[in-house]
């Protein structure tokens, strides 16, 4: 009865949309839910996030999950995620997609989940990597691991929004290195984050990942922008 008092007085709002939540929904209302702009590009090998990475990396499949337009509900996704402290939207939003990659062909074999990190500056200063969590919810769905601990920054970077995009390559051109990588050894990895803008940063997690003898590297963000 006191929970349904504060519910009352402090609604528990959904994140996409900033309306109140019913008792049965968690993070995002029913009805986002269903009418978020999903991309399906995991199910069309030659989608636009995959042609955004064509001679860049050379990644075996790539999608996201949400199209992101300025000002609409996966922009206020996003803000909640990283800004708001809603980490737990990160592991929500990853089970949801999970299911949809688990059923399809591009990405049923991948055998592990790898989170693009932060630097442990801004990972200190906000406190969790929102890809953490996403990495996460995704390998509950996919019913495999993931792997937090082998991909790293070598060195910070400053903040990618607002350079062109050969400044976006050059911010993060070889700063990725690898640890304990014999656990991906021979493996199909799934790379991921929470946007795709340029694919500069999955460009260069990617070309760590594959000096890894026998690593296949797939692709998978939580939003692109739309075009």
């Amino acid at each position: 009865m006191l929970k349904d008092f504060f519910s009352l007085v402090y609604p528990h709002l959904c994140c996409a949309c900033n309306k109140p939540l019913y008792k049965y929904e968690n993070l995002i209302c029913t009805y986002c839910r269903f009418h978020l702009p999903k991309t399906n590009f995991h199910r069309d090998l030659d989608n636009p996030v995959s042609m955004q990475l064509w001679g860049k990396a050379p990644v075996y499949s790539a999608a996201a999950f949400y199209f992101f337009t300025k000002g609409g509900k996966v922009q206020q996704l996003l803000h909640n995620l990283k800004y708001n402290g809603k980490k737990e939207l990160g592991y929500e939003i990853g089970k949801l997609y999970g299911l949809e990659l688990k059923s399809a062909p591009l990405f049923n074999n991948v055998e592990c989940v790898i989170p693009v990190p932060l630097h442990q500056i801004k990972l200190k200063k906000r406190g969790y990597n929102q890809s953490d969590f996403f990495a996460d919810g995704l390998a509950e769905s996919l019913q495999i691991p993931s792997h937090k601990e082998i991909l790293f920054r070598a060195k910070a970077t400053s903040t990618q929004t607002k350079k062109s995009a050969f400044e976006r390559w050059l911010n993060v051109d070889s700063i990725f290195k690898l640890r304990n990588e014999n656990k991906i050894e021979g493996k199909h990895i799934l790379l991921v984050d929470d946007v795709i803008t340029t694919g500069s940063t999955f460009e260069s997690c990617a070309s760590a990942l594959l000096s890894v003898p026998g690593t296949k590297v797939s692709v998978a963000a939580i939003a692109v922008a739309k075009k």
